[in-house]
Formats: C-alpha cells, structure tokens, sequence
C-alpha cells in the first residue's frame, strides 16, 4: 500500500527584525536632555522642518547600515535629522537602517558629557563617516570636554571637512549648517537654531506666545482709540 506523506506546513513567519533599545544612560550622560529636550530645543526644530511623513528629528536610537545590531560598535546619536525618509521604518525598526532608508541621515548632533567625549570626537566621528552621514556637528556647554563649545564637519570626497565656525561676538560662536540651512548657535552655555536671513531664532512656544500677546494687545488699542 501506498502512503502519502504529509506535505511540511508552511513555515511561520518570525517576527521583524527590531534594534534593542540603547542602554540606560548614566547620570554623567543626560547632558542631550538638559541642552536640547528639556530646552525644548528638538522640538522646535521638528516644528520648524515640518512634513513629519517625511522627516525625522529624533534621538537615542540606534543607527545601523543595515538590519543588523553588533554590539559595541554601534552608535546612538543625541539628535538626528534625515529628510525624504521612511519614519514608520524607523519605528517599526526601533533604529535607523541606512540599507532600508536608502540614504544616511543629513544631520546627526552629539552633546558632550563626561563619559562620552572622547567617543563623540573620535569612535562616533569615524562611524558616521563610513555611514555618509552629511554633516556631524558637536556642543559643548562649557567647552569642558571637548575643549571648544561648537563645531561641525561636512562629508567631502575625502572625508569629514571643517565647517566654519566663528565668534560672532564675545562668547557666542556660530556656524552654518547647510543640511538644515540653518545657523547653529551656542550661546550663554546653550545651543539654540538660528534663521540665517534674519538672524533670529526659530519659532519657539515662548516667541509664539509672544507675538500673539503682542498682537492682542495692539487689537485693544486700535479698538479703543477707535
């Protein structure tokens, strides 16, 4: 008698490919939260770049060339801007995977802290070199680990170049960041994100409320002198 073997089940798919979440951060190492989210500073740079369908402004997550984690030689940068990108990938990810985003990020920011300094100007430095990221910029409140306050690099055929970073007045230095066509400015031992046309800082909650108490109150007065 003849049996019939039966046919092997089709296999399960496994689930997707995710990045772990990066490490707990030291205490020494929360210095991205003081000067950039706790400012509101990521904020009111994702508000001002806008089409969130298409860019990122995010942090603390892995960024990888492709859908791989080894550890110990990858990197999670303090902020990362990337235009015409997938942000539901990066999501479903819990990264940035350069292979399925089909380019590396445009702008990636690393704030120094004690532990991480020597990493962000040499370790970091060179893997998102490789990577292609466009430009690499670090800050420094006080300019205690780094030895300056502020400074960026923009990918050329031979690597990272220096972008221009110069004292606009006592204290206060600045450079452009064309990735983001904006200026980069540390000042008063913070960073803050500068129109290059009319000097001014991006828009912020506070500046917005501002203007429209400024604009409320000049209502008033054309009311009641009318």
């Amino acid at each position: 008698m003849t049996t019939t073997r039966p046919a092997n089940p089709p296999a399960v798919p496994g689930p997707p490919f995710r990045l772990p979440d990066i490490p707990q951060k030291h205490p020494d190492d929360m210095t991205s939260v003081k000067y950039l989210h706790e400012t509101g500073q990521s904020h009111h740079l994702s508000q001002y770049l806008g089409n969130r369908d298409t860019t990122l402004v995010t942090a603390e997550r892995y960024v990888m060339p492709v859908p791989a984690y080894v550890a110990n030689e990858s990197r999670y940068p303090d902020l990362l801007v990337a235009f015409n990108v997938d942000p539901a990938a990066y999501e479903a990810r819990n990264g940035y995977v350069v292979s399925e985003q089909g380019k590396a990020p445009d702008f990636i920011l690393e704030v120094a802290s004690r532990r991480t300094a020597s990493d962000d100007l040499e370790g970091k430095k060179d893997y998102y070199e490789r990577l292609g990221v466009d430009e690499y910029w670090l800050f420094d409140s006080a300019g205690e680990f780094y030895r300056f306050t502020l400074a960026g690099y923009r990918l050329e055929e031979n690597g990272y170049q220096p972008t221009e970073v110069r004292e606009i007045r006592p204290g206060v230095m600045q450079g452009y960041s064309a990735a983001l066509n904006l200026n980069l400015r540390a000042e008063d031992g913070y960073l803050g994100w500068h129109d290059p046309a009319t000097g001014e800082h991006i828009p912020t909650l506070q500046s917005q409320t501002a203007r429209v108490q400024e604009l409320e109150a000049e209502l008033r007065r054309l009311r009641e002198g009318g």
